[in-house]
């Protein structure tokens, strides 16, 4: 690391004296009643939102950056008064915030040709589209114009102050860009900013960085081979990319900081099989663990072919506490979607969407994130009607009904989409400029996502009543049920055996792995063959999201000892109280589902202490048992370095660990900084430890 980028670390990230120049928060509705009054629709105001928001900054350009952009409005301005969108929400379906979000743009689109050039290929269609009297596209096309005018007169009032406080460098990168193609690496991590930074102030939240390591190689490339750059030099720009990354993501949308959807994804199989990881994929694994910040949340894709000195250098990554790499397994996700229809050479471009879901950049559209079903909602709608049941196998046959149900309950809930227009994202996205479409409306891909809640406790529920009540008949029906009823009050020895001794997912136990491959088989089963309102399809995944805290929250007891409210384990894990053989017999377990028919995404997600990584031997006996998993067909796979002792002292003075950072389900953040509630279950997860 260079005294450099020591610097720019204590400026930004130690004292954060960026923070300095933010202005006061400012109300979120102080445009909506404006744009109201003038009569405006939403494609109007979704311009005039940038247009405003960009109005209020104020450009900040430091002596000896290289790279510039600094947010200093906090808050940004929706489009509608909550009246407006009170009527709108009763009329459509509203996922998250009716915002754009959780796609991958393609960068590309701008990065290859500049503002100018793009602007005359809009200008052209606006013409053609008014000749044909179709004003709507017209109109369109008009917003994407004005989208790109706008983003270049901020970045002509950064070039100003660059100009101003002396800084040469930044006032002559800004003289050529956004408006011209980039004509270095430089350029392209400038202009790169540039656009990702309007992207959020457009309010088109989670726009992850996608294949960065592909789409910018031949900027580096070039400037490589010309002699204009060294990779020391690179490695240096690189780290102050990633540094501008983190000036201002307490400030994005998401549950807690790093929350944020700056996911990138480096290497993945090419169609002919070879590798396409490449140097400057290796100078961005290297830039993140010489910086150890929560962003960008680094994602491997690996393959059967991966050699394990990639998975050794990802887990020197692991080693620092980061939290990532979070590992995704292409021999598993491609075909999973190839089976879900996308086209062969798009499944080969995928990348992930804000946290672990799968999607195609520039052209998937697809809400990964929709809702998520509860396995053991599904477990205790059968276990509500135990006493007429006749047998485990009937039992599992109304678990199976109460899974389609549900699912049924879930997408029904999902009618009328309702998301603002986002012209700067559709200018990312294919065929918006082409056909004069808003991405909001939909594109090539339009699938829809669930997740799948608490499968461990689900399965460890049906394995414990299957030994107990119909094998060994030590517990009556009656007594389960009622012991469920009364939160396992008075019946403590009864809840220890469920908790402690009945048999877990994790264990490499076929038995009761198998219930997970049935259940996971038929949460497959429920989504198959249903179009949804976009013509897309429905995918099941693994995840949990926030979930794994909501869906247990008002969850009563569970017959694997669990207790009323407590919660269930995050993404695709063993439950928090289950005694483990050893890490070996989890990625055993939790490898046997069929997953290409699960993979809308959501990790296998492991804690190991960190005396596992002591030495050069322990690190690569870590990194080969990623590798097992992976090569046994897991889909994806997130690794916490943690020491217990450390964070449940970090919960007393958190003064003393500002900068620790944990995984916690698809992101990293600052432990000192999350709810409570993620930090206790963290600190419950280290109990798990291996």
């Amino acid at each position: 690391m260079t005294p450099k980028i020591e610097t720019m670390l204590e400026y930004y990230v130690v004292k954060k004296e960026h923070r300095k120049y933010r202005q006061e928060k400012k109300d979120a509705y102080r445009y909506a009643g404006e744009y109201a009054g003038k009569g405006l629709g939403d494609l109007e105001r979704s311009v005039c939102r940038l247009r405003d928001v960009l109005a209020e900054e104020t450009p900040v350009v430091l002596p000896g950056e290289s790279i510039a952009f600094l947010r200093t409005v906090p808050v940004l301005p929706e489009i509608f008064t909550k009246e407006e969108m009170e009527r709108i929400a009763a009329a459509h379906y509203i996922h998250e915030q009716g915002k754009v979000c959780n796609i991958s743009p393609d960068y590309e689109k701008l990065l290859s040709c500049g503002t100018r050039a793009k602007k005359r290929q809009i200008s052209e269609k606006i013409k053609v589209f008014e000749e044909k009297g179709q004003l709507k596209e017209a109109e369109t096309e008009r917003a994407m114009y004005d989208t790109l005018r706008i983003m270049e007169e901020f970045a002509e009032r950064y070039q100003k102050e660059a100009e101003r406080v002396g800084n040469t460098e930044i006032a002559e990168m800004l003289r050529r860009i956004p408006e011209e193609k980039p004509a270095s690496f430089q350029e392209a991590l400038q202009f790169l900013r540039i656009i990702h930074y309007c992207l959020w102030c457009s309010f088109q939240y989670h726009n992850t960085l996608g294949r960065f390591d592909q789409y910018m190689y031949s900027f580096y490339e070039e400037d490589i081979r010309a002699g204009r750059l060294t990779k020391e030099g690179a490695l240096e720009l690189l780290e102050e990319f990633f540094i501008s990354l983190n000036k201002d993501s307490d400030l994005y949308t998401g549950m807690q900081q790093g929350d944020n959807g700056q996911s990138m994804v480096l290497g993945g199989m090419c169609p002919d099989g070879t590798e396409s990881y490449n140097e400057l994929s290796d100078l961005c694994m290297q830039a993140s663990l010489e910086l150890k910040l929560i962003d960008p949340k680094i994602n491997l894709r690996v393959h059967k072919n991966t050699p394990l000195s990639l998975y050794v250098r990802g887990t020197e990554l692991t080693k620092e506490g980061l939290g990532f790499p979070q590992y995704s397994n292409d021999d598993i996700v491609i075909e999973a979607l190839k089976n879900w229809g996308y086209e062969e050479k798009d499944a080969y471009r995928y990348t992930v969407a804000a946290c672990w879901e799968f999607i195609i950049p520039g052209c998937g559209m697809d809400i990964s994130n929709l809702n998520g079903l509860s396995f053991p909602a599904c477990v205790m709608e059968a276990v509500s009607r135990l006493e007429e049941t006749g047998d485990f196998e009937d039992l599992m046959a109304n678990v199976k009904k109460a899974v389609f149900a549900q699912a049924d309950k879930l997408r029904a809930g999902v009618h009328d989409i309702y998301m603002e227009p986002a012209p700067l994202m559709s200018i990312l996205m294919d065929g918006c400029v082409e056909k004069g479409t808003d991405i909001s409306k939909g594109n090539k891909y339009n699938n829809f996502g669930f997740h799948g809640t608490g499968i461990a406790t689900a399965v460890d529920s049906l394995a414990a009543i299957r030994k107990y009540v119909f094998e060994e008949k030590k517990i009556t029906k009656s007594e389960l049920l009622e012991a469920l009823h009364t939160n396992f009050e008075g019946r403590e020895r009864m809840a220890n055996m469920l908790r402690y001794e009945a048999p877990k997912m994790g264990n490499d136990d076929d038995e009761t792995d198998q219930i997970a491959v049935t259940l996971l088989n038929w949460f497959a089963d429920s989504m198959e063959g249903h179009v949804n309102e976009r013509g897309g399809r429905y995918r099941a995944g693994t995840g949990s999201a926030m979930y794994y805290i909501w869906q247990s929250k008002d969850m009563p007891a569970t017959p694997d000892g669990r207790r009323a409210g407590e919660e269930f384990a995050a993404n695709y894990s063993p439950s928090l109280f289950t005694r483990l053989e050893g890490p070996f017999s989890i990625i055993k377990s939790f490898a046997k589902p069929d997953l290409t028919r699960v993979a809308n995404g959501g990790p296998l997600t492991i804690e190991l202490t960190d005396s596992m990584f002591r030495n050069a031997e322990s690190t690569e006996k870590t990194a080969q048992f990623v590798k097992t998993f992976i090569d046994l067909g897991g889909h994806q796979m997130q690794i916490n370095a943690v020491n217990r002792e450390k964070l449940l002292d970090a919960k007393k003075h958190p003064e003393k660990y500002k900068n620790l950072i944990v995984r916690v389900w698809g992101w990293s953040g600052y432990f000192v900084e999350l709810d409570e509630c993620y930090q206790d279950h963290i600190i419950k997860r280290m109990e798990l430890v291996c």
